[in-house]
């Protein structure tokens, strides 16, 4: 391959979105494309008048990426300061000669906007939590609702009113939610009261698993298709999930699970508001309220290549986190009467709970939180031969699932009770099946997830599921 001609080389640094710097191994900045003045606050001429050196020096660039890249020879990628205080995500890379650095090519992109609304929450969420502290144990007044929103959710504790407080003061804006949480914290829960609470509530509430959509159907299943798009295709065609979401929330749940393709294109729709189906070139206006939910540390994800960075800071907007059951136990009575009450409308039975389960309710860690704590009640309600719930002595037993080729998983799944009178062996079993499934669809987030811990395939999982009437519960 040739080199690039030096007008083509040109042309790229003069129309590009991105601001770029070209510098040589000694620090000597050669050119810069013409909308860095306004971010650096110099001149293009002053600018290559100068080294990196003095502009670190000067606080022009801080820190200079090109600095950095000069030192350790490798790539860069970091956050940055720049002299008109504004901050940019800066990446840069070494052109070898002979074992040399000739150039470093770097380029940069603003995200002030972005960071000044972080800015503006983090201090709003402040406000909310010095103001909570001072009204004696988060007692206070009923907000437009709130009450009456917090005891559908079934929150008593101060750390979730703070959590509800801040969603409530964000809903009427278009602001990006990004919910942070352990798995059956509860995140779907306020991410559908959010957007009651929004202008949008009136509008879709359109919920996808990012983790339980095979990648190879992700695409068609987001952006939707034209008729012929594929073989196989509708003949009508189909809107996508972003479309059906026009007017009301798209609520991402498991967005660390999302396909790299899928993070670029779903980036493209944020910056566009327009979306393409398959299939066809004319892209449509979309118009919707995004809320994101993750148990993953996104920021590690980031830095391992397998979450992009310029969606990572489009998502962070508002990060919001709901803490686990056990930094809330003040929570766990009415998420018991409450999911207690559902089981017996379910059941057509009123089963009451023993006094004396109550030390394993409030005493546990609940490392699956609300989903772990439903689905023990219900194990126990369907295990309890009479109208009293008591602890059932198996709480505690576990069983270590094999996994193909002998390996023994170091999770644990909850061993079902014995063998009841007159039960036979094939019904004991396919209770036994369901009672681990109930389990696991408690635990993880998706068929895979599943299929992975039982070395079953994935279409097993989903014929099972459908066979028992069980579904995945997502927070």
């Amino acid at each position: 391959m040739g080199h690039i001609d030096s007008r083509v080389l040109q042309t790229i640094i003069e129309t590009a979105n991105d601001h770029f710097f070209i510098v040589d191994g000694e620090g000597r900045v050669l050119d810069v494309s013409p909308g860095a003045a306004a971010v650096y606050g110099m001149s293009r001429e002053a600018l290559t008048r100068a080294t990196v050196q003095e502009l670190e020096a000067r606080g022009v660039l801080k820190p200079s990426i090109s600095l950095e890249v000069l030192r350790t020879g490798r790539p860069v990628q970091l956050m940055q300061v720049t002299g008109t205080g504004r901050r940019v995500i800066a990446e840069a890379h070494p052109v070898f000669v002979d074992g040399r650095i000739e150039r470093i090519v770097s380029r940069s992109r603003d995200l002030t906007d972005l960071q000044l609304l972080q800015d503006e929450y983090a201090l709003l969420q402040k406000r909310f939590s010095e103001h909570l502290r001072r009204s004696h144990a988060g007692a206070v007044a009923d907000d437009g609702g709130l009450d009456d929103a917090l005891e559908a959710l079934q929150v008593r504790s101060g750390v979730m009113r703070e959590v509800a407080l801040l969603l409530k003061r964000v809903a009427p804006s278009d602001a990006t939610v990004l919910m942070l949480g352990e798995s059956g914290v509860g995140k779907t829960a306020f991410a559908r009261q959010l957007h009651r609470w929004s202008r949008r509530g009136e509008g879709p509430f359109v919920e996808v698993n990012c983790g339980a959509i095979p990648e190879n159907l992700f695409e068609s299943e987001m952006f939707g298709y034209q008729p012929g798009a594929f073989s196989g295709a509708a003949r009508q065609g189909k809107a996508g999930l972003l479309e059906q979401a026009e007017g009301g929330t798209l609520f991402l749940d498991e967005i660390g699970e999302l396909p790299l393709l899928m993070q670029t294109k779903l980036l493209k729709v944020i910056q566009d508001g327009t979306v393409t189906r398959l299939g066809d070139t004319r892209p449509r206006r979309v118009d919707f309220r995004l809320v994101v939910a993750t148990n993953q540390d996104l920021a590690r994800s980031v830095e391992a290549g397998r979450f992009r960075l310029d969606l990572y800071y489009r998502l962070n907007v508002i990060p919001v986190t709901l803490p686990p059951l056990r930094e809330r136990r003040e929570d766990i009575p009415a998420l018991v009467e409450n999911c207690l009450a559902s089981l017996n409308r379910r059941y057509g039975r009123q089963k009451l709970l023993h006094a004396g389960a109550w030390s394993e309710l409030m005493g546990s860690d609940w490392p699956g939180n609300v989903r772990e704590l439903e689905n023990w009640l219900e194990r126990a309600w369907l295990s309890a031969p009479g109208d009293m719930i008591e602890a059932p002595p198996w709480r505690a037993v576990s069983t270590p699932v094999m996994r193909p080729g002998g390996g023994v998983d170091g999770d644990e799944v909850v061993k079902p009770p014995g063998v009841a009178p007159g039960e036979s062996l094939p019904d004991y079993l396919s209770r036994a099946e369901r009672e681990v499934l109930a389990t696991l669809c408690g635990e993880l987030a998706s068929t895979y997830a599943i299929a992975e811990r039982l070395g079953i395939s994935q279409p097993s999982v989903v014929r099972k599921l459908r066979r028992h009437g069980l579904r995945i519960h997502r927070a």
